[in-house]
């Protein structure tokens, strides 16, 4: 009798432990009963979230761990994204939609997010969620300079410096036509130079001074990461993930500097929604919130992508790498669903002003 007790007991702790390993001490109120639904679901179904933009592998990785539930993720791209979601809407097969955050909005225009507001929902600024969770921003990243000191001699400080004659044929960035960060730049030199969403001019006149003096390099269709470590790129307008990644995962170090303009810059936030009438919409929901949760910002930040989050304490070991917080005093955050509305009429007069382009 004592022998089939201790067995029964020995069960019921196995049980227990178990139970613990799986959930342990909830992230926010409500999470395991929620894990608990999603766990009677197909697994979790994440659109446009590659493992190696972001971070994205070590989210995938946490949540994985913490709630034994499977990610099939896809790489489609922002717009694309919103393109597929249209296609599907009569049969939803994402979860869960990540995008340029301009594109979130355009998906919720056409109908094809539902509103949720997760755990943390609250805390992110107001300009950067739409008010009724039908997407909602989870990180950003800020335009900077990256400079390859082996190619450069004086470090520009700010756009005004990139105008010098000594920086010829050294600036590249991306077409703001076809890509988000290279609008995101048209943005970041209207702000700096005293215009703003209505008059985009402003950046565009600098870009086309910046055009003229000969001090562009090339103006690339997609991304320059690999160009840069090649040492193939002196001064490369890029966002901050992209330069941390260069100096710390790529192996730069003090190769190269990372600059905030002096005269200002903007962020560039990424958002993400709950997918209309996904297959797996507990999963979806417990994912969102493991991405707003302390631990899933916490593993943005350590990939050295800035958490949404305001004030978030980023962890020790990547604490002292980023720029100091008054450098990033310097950045602006825009209304980017206004931006979204002015965006083909930017394209055009970049086109125009910048490439002579009728």
């Amino acid at each position: 009798m004592r022998k089939h007790a201790g067995k029964a007991l020995l069960a019921l702790i196995a049980v227990l432990l178990l139970a613990g390993a799986c959930f342990g001490e909830e992230l926010y109120p409500g999470e395991n009963a929620l894990a608990e639904a999603a766990k009677k679901e197909k697994g979790l179904n994440s659109y446009d979230t590659g493992p190696t933009w972001a971070n994205w592998q070590a989210l995938f990785d946490g949540f994985e761990k913490r709630y034994g539930i499977q990610i099939t993720w896809n790489d489609l791209g922002s717009g694309a994204t919103v393109v597929r979601l249209d296609k599907e809407r009569n049969n939803p097969q994402g979860d869960t939609a990540y995008y340029f955050m301009p594109s979130g909005d355009a998906a919720r225009e056409r109908g094809v997010t539902e509103p949720f507001k997760p755990v943390n929902f609250d805390l992110i600024p107001a300009e950067l969620k739409d008010p009724d969770g039908n997407w909602f921003c989870i990180h950003k990243a800020t335009v900077v300079f990256v400079i390859n000191k082996n190619l450069v001699k004086e470090t520009p400080k700010g756009w005004q410096d990139l105008l010098d004659p000594k920086y010829s044929k050294s600036v590249v960035y991306l077409d703001p036509r076809t890509a988000g960060i290279g609008y995101a730049i048209v943005i970041a030199t209207t702000y700096a130079h005293g215009g703003d969403l209505d008059h985009l001019d402003k950046g565009i006149d600098y870009l086309a001074s910046l055009q003229k003096s000969g001090n562009v390099r090339m103006i690339e269709k997609t991304t320059e990461f690999d160009k840069f470590v090649k040492g193939e790129i002196p001064i490369w307008i890029t966002y901050d993930m992209n330069a941390y990644r260069a100096r710390y995962i790529a192996g730069l170090g003090d190769a190269i500097d990372i600059v905030i303009p002096g005269e200002g810059t903007i962020t560039a936030p990424y958002a993400i929604s709950l997918v209309k009438g996904g297959p797996n919409p507990n999963a979806g929901k417990l994912w969102l919130n493991y991405i707003l949760s302390s631990e899933g910002q916490g593993l943005f930040a350590k990939g050295f992508v800035r958490p949404i989050l305001p004030g978030f304490e980023m962890p020790a070991d990547v604490a002292d790498k980023f720029l100091p917080a008054s450098d990033y005093g310097r950045a602006k955050d825009v209304d980017w669903v206004k931006a979204q509305k002015v965006q083909k009429e930017a394209a055009s007069l970049w086109g125009s002003k910048v490439l002579g382009e009728n």
